[in-house]
């Protein structure tokens, strides 16, 4: 068993933000350092803008609160907070009081990895050289559960299959059709496991544990101490991190301002 601790939330929360910051290397994106933490903009429409890991490294004042929303607002992006409950209580009322609820929830899942054994996965591999494109073609089919993706919805993917430190896998059926994919990047000795997809009609094959498997092999091949991941409160993903021994330490908000 492990225990959820500020400590802890603030690990897993700077490998979050330390992903995040990974996506702004391409024109048009921005990053805004907040006390530990980030503002992330991606595009106006991208889910990968909103501030993460902020109010876990003291109080966050109002002041510091409008100067997050405008970052969000001079680019034409709606504010959106990924809250920690571990986050500073003030900082929590804050939002509350400017017009912030609660729009998602995500459970946040850790397995620490001392004594853990590589595991066989037949199906799922590295992605390799060439295969961002792919990688991000089956993410996006995946998440946005139609074939045919715009060039945004493409945008999306390549911005995690290009980020420094990520490593992509991909996971095929036993006929050689590509169908599932996923990530992992690591920072100071925890591996974050996100960007878990696998494409309709093609779950409940066990393509997802395999993922999940081949990404724990490569966080301990690394060195790592611990891995994290989030999902959806009671959703399949969820049970499959489970029955690979991680378990809940706490539940992500994200939070947006009522128009």
């Amino acid at each position: 068993m492990i225990f959820a601790d500020a400590a802890l939330a603030r690990r897993v929360e700077r490998a979050e933000a330390a992903i995040a910051r990974g996506t702004t290397g391409q024109p048009g994106t921005a990053v805004l350092e907040v006390d530990g933490g980030c503002a992330i903009f991606s595009g106006a429409a991208s889910p990968l803008t909103q501030a993460v890991g902020v109010g876990l490294n003291g109080p966050v004042g109002e002041a510091r609160v409008a100067e997050i929303e405008h970052f969000f607002e001079a680019r034409g992006a709606c504010p959106r907070f990924e809250l920690c409950p571990m986050a500073d209580p003030d900082f929590v009322a804050i939002l509350s009081h400017r017009g912030y609820r609660p729009a998602e929830f995500n459970n946040v899942l850790v397995k620490p990895l001392a004594g853990a054994e590589i595991a066989f996965t037949a199906r799922a591999r590295r992605a390799v050289a060439g295969e961002a494109d792919l990688w991000a073609h089956t993410v996006g089919c995946g998440f946005f559960e139609h074939a045919e993706l715009t060039d945004d919805e493409m945008e999306i993917g390549r911005a995690i299959a290009h980020m420094p430190g990520a490593v992509c896998f991909l996971a095929s059926t036993e006929t050689g059709q590509v169908a599932a994919a996923a990530a992992v990047a690591t920072h100071d000795g925890l591996a974050t496991l996100f960007a878990d997809s696998t494409v309709a009609g093609f779950r409940r094959l066990g393509l997802h544990r395999e993922l999940i498997a081949a990404r724990l092999n490569e966080a301990i091949a690394t060195g790592c101490d611990l891995a994290a991941s989030s999902t959806l409160p009671g959703s399949g993903s969820q049970r499959n991190y489970e029955r690979l021994g991680f378990q809940v330490i706490y539940t992500r908000i994200t939070m947006v301002r009522e128009k």
